[in-house]
């Protein structure tokens, strides 16, 4: 019990009057009336890891990174860092802020890089998505603006169908609230089974912040554990809701047709081996083909036996020549830091490269209709946009013939002196003449 002073009890009692006179609306716009525990919504909280998922939400981001090192220093790893960097991002935007995903995706590709490292320089990508993260958070409000909280799931399910068409159906309606209590009766289940359910929204259309989003999501379940499956995947959920916009390339209906067509139901994946030859002719189909014909050909070979990861190698092949024979950027495209030619992230190629990587995990980790389904997707998702490429891969002759480094010091050197100039052309010979 709380001990409260005489002075304690007048003043409210004046507050209570002043509320009565001056009415419940105006008494809460001054400040005035009392907040109850119903007036804001339950918050979402991580157990023994909320003190560092905290940290890295509220912490202004200037004065984050002695926190995170003196951490690192006192023998906290980096993959817990990272972990709890994405159940504070995931809490804060709910996969609903363009700058805050991109942070998300950014933290798993980081503790990557960080294991190729020295042990001296191992933190550094870790700790430069962090620091980003948390800005982008603070610029938002921490968290007093997030958007995840605990979530009702609905009382059953619908046995006559699927429960991943039901989910669909909700974000196709751009119906937030029914697909989060939808998905989170699907989450009660089998974490595995719950993602499969997932990937009949992540597959209604081909956008490569909805795949890598999809991705990472689940990638980040390494670090977090399973037991966090729910909040980090219902990102994916609100994303498919809050980005609905119909069929805009026929995804939708050339899908269910191609699955039917080649007999792909309840078909078990198939183990047959591809040479270099088949990889390349598939991976040239699906770079200069149609997008429907790219589908066709990817599904066409997954009926006939070929292994997903042989599917899978063609998709990527065909995403990185769309990087490799991008002609860069033209003159009336220029901005601070892309001169002409230079190929920028947000490119074509790059992007066909983050989704094509995307699609091929998620037909790792998936059910076997959910293998077939996400390469047939990743071909149609890589194919129809090599319009305005040059036909020549680079690096062009005329690159190669200027690195004159036989080494892989001197080569190695060759590239980070081109990388540093922003040298594109410079920096791929040098890197192909080190093979």
């Amino acid at each position: 019990m709380t001990n409260r002073t005489r002075r304690d009890f007048l003043a409210d009692v004046g507050k209570g009057m002043l509320v009565a006179s001056v009415g419940p609306a105006l008494a809460a716009d001054m400040g005035l009336a009392p907040a109850f525990a119903g007036d804001a919504p339950e918050r979402l909280t991580f157990g023994d890891r909320e003190p560092l998922v905290a940290l890295m939400q509220d912490t202004p981001a200037d004065k984050l990174l002695p926190i995170l090192i003196a951490k690192i220093q006192s023998g906290t790893e980096l993959g817990t860092l990272v972990g709890a960097g994405a159940l504070a991002n995931a809490r804060t935007f709910g996969g609903q802020d363009y700058d805050g995903y991109h942070a998300f995706m950014a933290l798993v590709p980081a503790l990557t890089m960080s294991k190729e490292l020295p042990e001296d320089r191992r933190a550094l990508p870790v700790l430069k998505v962090l620091h980003r993260n948390t800005q982008r958070m603070q610029n938002c409000g921490g968290h007093k603006n997030e958007v995840l909280h605990p979530v009702e799931a609905v009382a059953e399910l619908p046995k006559d169908r699927p429960a991943g068409e039901v989910l669909r159906e909700a974000t196709r309606k751009k119906d937030v609230a029914a697909a989060e209590r939808t998905y989170a009766a699907i989450a009660h289940g089998d974490v595995g089974e719950a993602y499969n359910h997932l990937q009949f929204c992540v597959q209604d259309e081909i956008d490569v912040h909805r795949v890598v989003l999809a991705w990472r999501s689940w990638a980040i379940l390494d670090l977090v554990g399973k037991d966090q499956a729910h909040t980090l995947l219902r990102q994916s959920v609100r994303f498919c809701s809050a980005e609905e916009r119909g069929d805009r390339t026929g995804l939708r209906a050339a899908l269910p047709k191609i699955l039917d067509q080649h007999r792909l139901a309840g078909r078990k994946v198939g183990t047959r081996e591809a040479d270099d030859a088949w990889i390349e002719h598939l991976a040239q189909t699906i770079y200069g083909g149609t997008r429907a014909a790219a589908a066709d050909a990817a599904a066409a070979a997954l009926a006939e036996g070929m292994a997903p990861e042989a599917v899978g190698e063609a998709i990527s092949l065909a995403a990185n020549r769309l990087v490799l024979c991008d002609p860069g950027r033209k003159e009336n495209e220029v901005s601070a830091g892309k001169p002409v030619g230079s190929v920028h992230g947000a490119s074509v190629g790059v992007h066909a490269s983050d989704s094509a990587n995307a699609w091929r995990n998620i037909s790792r980790v998936s059910d076997p209709r959910n293998t077939f389904a996400s390469l047939i997707v990743g071909a149609y998702h890589t194919a129809g946009q090599a319009h305005g490429q040059s036909k020549q891969p680079r690096p062009l002759p005329e690159h190669l013939e200027k690195i004159t480094a036989k080494e892989a010091g001197p080569l190695l050197g060759e590239a980070e002196a081109a990388i540093r100039d922003k040298d594109q052309a410079r920096a791929a010979a040098a890197i192909h003449r080190y093979g």
